[in-house]
């Protein structure tokens, strides 16, 4: 199986598992034995072993050969030997202690780079070609850079939109100047019944006068006295 292919599946079966702080390394220039090795951490024994299940079983479906796996008594450091490439899935504690990244960590292999795209998830990712006759096939055109203007110099859309009577009725009152007198109209019930008292008063001369003509004129009698017989 090719190696580039090879890693991808490892990569992707420990993905599935859930597997951290996965690393790959190139290890052609320092052994003829193998071309890669991984490390995978497991946070417990059942994960470790997990992990290593799910890389051999991905192998295996593949058509790759799976040559040995070593360590799934205890699940505290479990080798997996795939021929070109070697597992290596541990926990935490034993990782730190041994440090294989000290020793075959030279040249690393980046994780994107090992994911080609002949697998089936990058086939499916890769954008389709379509036809340049169709319009879903035209560019759509680059939009222009439009020059933001200060927010004082330019008005408000709702204010050109909003209706002359609706604008006139929300204009503000003009200011009434400090020490000047300002008339303001009585209301219309208090014209009116201002006008009525005086009316009133202007007819109650006229009808007094008029009640004194109709009334019949009093005629005084005086009595004179007689002077007295002397």
């Amino acid at each position: 199986m090719d190696i580039k292919k090879l890693q991808t599946l490892v990569v992707d079966a420990l993905e599935d598992v859930k597997a951290q702080d996965i690393v790959l390394f190139d290890t052609t220039h320092l052994t003829s034995l193998f071309d890669r090795i991984a490390i995978a951490s497991g946070t417990s024994n059942r994960q470790t072993k997990a992990l290593a299940a799910s890389v051999r079983d991905k192998v295996k479906e593949a058509g790759g050969d799976v040559y040995g796996m070593e360590g799934e008594d205890t699940g505290e450091w479990v080798l997996v030997d795939l021929g070109d490439m070697i597992v290596h899935i541990m926990q935490a504690p034993i990782r730190a202690y041994y440090r294989l990244e000290e020793i075959w960590g030279d040249k690393p292999v980046k994780l994107g780079a090992a994911k080609r795209k002949s697998t089936k998830e990058a086939a499916e990712a890769a954008p389709k070609k379509i036809s340049t006759h169709l319009a879903a096939g035209k560019k759509a055109a680059e939009a222009e850079a439009v020059v933001e203007k200060k927010a004082a110099a330019r008005k408000p859309a709702a204010a050109k939109k909003a209706p002359a009577k609706k604008a006139a009725a929300d204009k503000p009152a003009a200011a009434v100047p400090t020490g000047k007198k300002v008339k303001v109209a009585a209301p219309k019930a208090t014209v009116a019944a201002v006008k009525a008292v005086k009316a009133a008063k202007a007819a109650a001369p006229k009808a007094a006068k008029a009640k004194a003509e109709e009334a019949p004129a009093k005629t005084v009698i005086k009595r004179i006295k007689k002077p007295a017989a002397e």
